[in-house]
């Protein structure tokens, strides 16, 4: 018996079992999990507490080890609002879309690629940098527009040229989705896309949305996918520099670090005071009396998307809230 396997035994399979039928976990997660398997396989009476992440840590190296020649990987990555370090297994190579094709319909597929686009395109722009969508907005996305183009250089696309979601279906596509770990759903009902999510779409998200052609990138739009100046990581949640036009962004749970090491509270790119008052995420969402007020001021084409950051509906009720 090679070394190799003597370090991979019941206990590891079990382990890894779990951690496929969670698709993500975390370490606070784990301790009870991994104090049951060393009580029950290897004979030795063990508490949660007594887990630490350094055992952590040995397991998950000893799943990637097995699970590699399958192009999976258990990744970790921060929570953007609670920087819980949260592990993932993920598809290393891939394209994510087509993976989640195997377990959604081509019309569910189209429908979330709707989504996906009014996230990053409709409500992801230099006054708005939302990059979520209500209840609401998303369940208007459950037909394909008239006018969308169903094909890609003339050939037909699967999942383009559908009749799309009944509303009912479209509810429950979202709900799956909050439940297979790609999507959040916040108290005020704004859907966005988990740690999970992130860490796995994260090359397919840049490629996508970043990919301007060479007329808009003369006109120097910037990304529409950002990383935070501190952690490198994609901000859909944090705070952004009160210079529209500049392209720093920070995690929230990044900033106090970032500034601590830094000799003033100003923007590392374009050195504009950073007041901590302008926001990335559900929070940049216009308020209703600046609905109120560019609706007022008319000159929109309401014709030229079914749904607009200025919509009401942008900002929902919470009851909870």
């Amino acid at each position: 018996m090679s070394e190799d396997d003597e370090q991979w035994n019941d206990g590891h399979r079990a382990f890894l079992q779990a951690f496929m039928a969670r698709s993500t976990m975390t370490l606070d997660e784990a301790k009870p999990l991994l104090a049951a398997l060393l009580t029950a396989y290897e004979r030795k009476e063990t508490l949660p507490e007594d887990i630490t992440e350094a055992d952590f840590n040995s397991y998950i190296s000893a799943a990637n080890t097995r699970i590699s020649p399958f192009d999976l990987e258990i990744r970790s990555t921060f929570h953007q609002i609670t920087r819980t370090r949260l592990y993932a297994l993920v598809n290393s190579t891939s394209d994510p879309i087509i993976q989640l094709a195997t377990v959604h319909t081509a019309e569910e597929i189209s429908f979330l690629k709707r989504v996906l686009d009014a996230m990053f395109e409709t409500f992801n722009t230099s006054r708005h940098e939302v990059m979520a969508i209500t209840s609401m907005q998303a369940l208007r996305l459950c037909k394909p527009r008239d006018t969308e183009a169903a094909t890609t250089n003339g050939v037909e696309t699967q999942g383009s040229a559908g009749q799309g979601l009944k509303m009912a279906e479209a509810e429950k596509t979202l709900k799956t989705l909050v439940e297979e770990g790609w999507f959040e759903k916040s108290r005020k009902g704004f859907y966005s896309l988990s740690p999970r999510a992130l860490m796995e779409l994260r090359g397919w998200l840049i490629e996508t949305y970043n990919d301007v052609d060479e007329e808009e990138d003369e006109e120097g739009r910037a990304p529409r996918i950002k990383q935070c100046a501190a952690c490198k990581e994609i901000v859909t949640m944090g705070q952004r520099c009160p210079q529209r036009d500049c392209t720093c962004r920070l995690h929230e749970i990044c900033t106090q670090n970032f500034f601590r090491m830094q000799r003033s509270r100003n923007c590392p790119l374009c050195k504009t005071e950073w007041t901590g008052k302008d926001f990335v995420g559900e929070r940049a969402a216009p308020k209703n009396g600046q609905q109120a007020k560019r609706r007022n001021g008319g000159g929109s084409n309401a014709n030229a998307s079914r749904i607009s950051i200025d919509e009401p509906s942008l900002v929902e009720d919470d009851d909870d809230d």
